[in-house]
């Protein structure tokens, strides 16, 4: 046997079987690979199967694998019940696309009864001799079909099977493509939804004739080639992760290029940012055998979960793993300051609020409030390490909405001297103070000991942050990569990158291809955000043109009457997921703050589920059903997602709209509450409720109205 092959979808399918089931399959597998024509194995013909190469392999009394055979390889392709198993291969076949030489696993035509096939169907004449003018007033409009002007051809070159040629030139509206993409191949389906949305699809790679169809980058993101033992336990250990294993022709591209200069991906959640980053990090690290790479982010939740799927991508080349340091970026200028030396004492929030308040009451007729000052120390003078008062005076305060004269400006800076003087005495630094220590030893001395940095989640980076990100590319053509989605910025005020010295113009990229959230999700959420965002140096971020690799249920929005009937309505969806067969860990619950965790917590035990509480250290996914704040969603994926308690007041934030130091500020508040939601509701691959009581929050307008 040349080639042994798993098949994405026998990985999901053994993941829908009992733990014993499963552990027999694994077993059957593993002498299959041995050797596939042992006398122990049990094979069986399949009756009146459409592709004559599938066969079935007895595990046990009722549980059969379909495993398929062409050109010397064996293809494990599926594992279920024995009629199911059977049922699945004769409604299949397996083969290399005609046009482009991709092994694809493909629905046979005439097994497949519900795709909506439009009919023009003529009116009945009136009377006979009734006008042709007056019989084509009466015919209904042909439908407008959305692939009319695309050629045979040109839809085969996209990777569509040439028996679903006639259906997707039936296709004419969105409903009918949502329908017809779930049956077709990733590359097929992707490419017609580029088509429908007026973009213009990446033709696949059409392979040489005699190329293996298995090696087609197209093959590679639905089967997994194992050569060895310990490769094949590997792969049924794992979840079918796509989103490690495979990187789409548009992803590798940009994964593997050299640049110039400071680079960055962009896009909408779930279109692989994160796998770019990921894949960027181990070539980098592969190209160069000598050099050290950082992989970041901004705190540590996300960090460990970047080392759990570097682990993965990286299984079995050790050395490369142990020159890739995965650390949040407080770590790496912690670590950076504390090398040459003790490490200074951290102010906290509540020391800043009350050196502020101390400074505002010396101040002699302080016209401003104790929050705007805190707000102006925070995001001007602490951010960008404003020494001086003609620094101050002359400082562009981006990201501010209120303008300063000259003398305003006077009666703050007097108080920010009595901020940094009580900062002093009581032996305090700020975390942007931390940063520019550890900016300045990096310039100095070249510490840090990094050739290249890449960096995950960059929307939400902060000024001092990437000073010694800089600082430690050292201006290294190949030293910075970010990937990042301005849709998704929740933290950090908008500044300039370009006049840090970073600058990405012309190496910027923005994703289209959405893998994790199903066609309805996507398009829900957003409705949130506007379909173009742009950064301070005028990066645009276009949201139009992304498409779903697949198609799902339609989100639930629900307003009710009551936080009694709110846990009821929630209570009974998640049941409902788990009894369909979802495990609780493949769910999660989501508020705005921790004073709506108990009506989180109270919905999921109702439905007779365990409630995990998310407290930024711990993981989800461990057989209960997470809850957490939405803050805590970035990084996370879920089959299910509830966002709860989405009431007037609450979401967006009505205590942080209250501790808006300048109201002028009160727009870009309101933006990121919407992204906070935004992100919240993307957590979900293909189930969405969001639910509020009555009158609930104004973005849930948002959400039920289409644009």
């Amino acid at each position: 046997m040349s080639q042994f092959i798993v098949a994405e979808t026998f990985e999901d399918s053994l993941a829908r079987l009992s733990n014993e089931e499963q552990k027999a399959a694994k077993l059957t597998v593993y002498d299959l690979q041995t050797n596939p024509a042992a006398k122990g194995l049990n094979y069986e013909t399949l009756k009146a199967p459409k592709d004559k190469r599938f066969r079935a392999v007895r595990v046990n009394r009722d549980v059969r694998i379909i495993v398929h055979e062409m050109d010397g390889s064996l293809a494990i392709c599926y594992v279920a019940h024995h009629d199911k198993a059977f049922d699945w291969a004769v409604r299949r076949r397996l083969d290399a696309h005609p046009k482009t030489g991709s092994a694809q696993v493909v629905e046979v035509r005439e097994t497949v009864l519900e795709i909506p096939i439009p009919v023009y169907v003529e009116a009945p004449q009136e009377a006979a001799g009734a006008g042709k003018a007056s019989e084509k007033s009466k015919a209904p409009a042909a439908p407008e079909l959305l692939f009319a002007g695309v050629t045979d051809d040109e839809l085969l070159s996209f990777g569509v099977p040439e028996d679903w040629l006639p259906d997707v030139r039936a296709a004419c509206d969105e409903r009918s493509l949502e329908v017809l993409a779930s049956h077709l191949p990733a590359e097929a389906s992707e490419a017609l939804w580029e088509l429908a949305t007026g973009g213009t699809p990446t033709v696949p790679v059409h392979a040489e004739p005699g190329s293996n169809p298995f090696e087609h980058p197209d093959a590679q993101r639905r089967f997994l080639l194992v050569n060895t033992v310990e490769e094949l336990q590997r792969a049924l250990d794992f979840p079918w992760d796509k989103w490690t294993v495979f990187l789409h022709p548009e992803q590798r591209v940009f994964a593997e290029k050299e640049f110039n200069g400071p680079a960055r991906v962009s896009g909408s959640a779930g279109t692989g940012k994160t796998v770019v980053a990921l894949h960027r990090a181990a070539g980098l690290a592969r190209r160069d055998p000598q050099a050290r790479v950082l992989l970041t982010t901004f705190n540590e939740p996300l960090a460990a979960a970047l080392r759990v799927k570097l682990r993965r991508l990286l299984d079995g080349e050790d050395e490369v793993l142990e020159r890739i340091v995965v650390e949040p970026l407080d770590t790496v200028a912690l670590e950076i300051v504390g090398a040459i030396g003790e490490l200074p004492q951290l102010a906290s929030v509540d020391d800043i609020h009350e050196l502020v308040a101390v400074a505002a009451s010396e101040v002699e007729e302080n016209r401003f409030s104790e929050s705007f000052v805190e707000s102006e120390w925070s995001d001007v003078v602490d951010q960008w390490q404003i020494g001086g008062w003609e620094e101050y005076r002359s400082v562009q305060r981006l990201g501010r909405k209120t303008g300063l004269g000259e003398p305003q400006r006077k009666e703050l800076w007097a108080m920010f001297e009595h901020v940094a003087a009580g900062l002093d005495e009581r032996g305090l630094v700020t975390m942007p103070q931390l940063y520019g220590t550890a900016t300045r030893i990096v310039e100095d001395d070249g510490a840090g000991g990094f050739d290249f940095v890449v960096v995950d989640e960059a929307q939400d980076i902060s000024v001092p942050q990437l000073r010694l990100l800089a600082a430690m590319a050292g201006g290294r053509p190949d030293g910075l990569f970010f990937a990042g989605d301005l849709g998704q910025r929740i933290f950090q005020t908008p500044f300039s990158w370009k006049s840090l010295g970073v600058d990405i113009r012309g190496r910027s990229k923005t994703l289209r291809v959405n893998y994790r959230t199903s066609h309805e999700i996507r398009r829900y959420a957003d409705r949130l955000l506007p379909p173009a965002l742009s950064d301070v140096d005028g990066i645009s971020e276009t949201r139009g043109g992304t498409v779903s690799v697949f198609a799902g249920a339609l989100p639930s929005i629900e307003l009710v009457d009551s936080a009694a009937a709110e846990e009821t309505l929630t209570a009974q969806w998640i049941k409902g997921l788990i009894d369909g067969g979802l495990e609780p860990g493949e769910i999660g619950t989501f508020v705005r703050s921790s004073d709506e965790i108990p009506r989180a917590r109270a919905a999921v035990e109702a439905a007779g589920a365990k409630a995990l509480l998310l407290d930024g250290t711990n993981d989800a996914g461990s057989g209960a059903v997470a809850v957490g704040i939405m803050e805590l969603a970035k990084g996370l994926e879920f089959r299910a997602v509830a966002v709860i308690a989405c009431d007037e007041g609450v979401v967006p934030s009505q205590s942080r709209i209250e501790q808006i130091g300048d109201y002028a500020d009160l727009e870009d508040v309101w933006e990121t509450e919407r992204q906070l939601l935004y992100v919240a509701c993307t957590r979900a691959r293909d189930h969405l409720l969001v639910t509020g009581v009555t009158p609930g929050s104004e973005f849930i307008e948002d959400l039920v109205t289409e644009r």
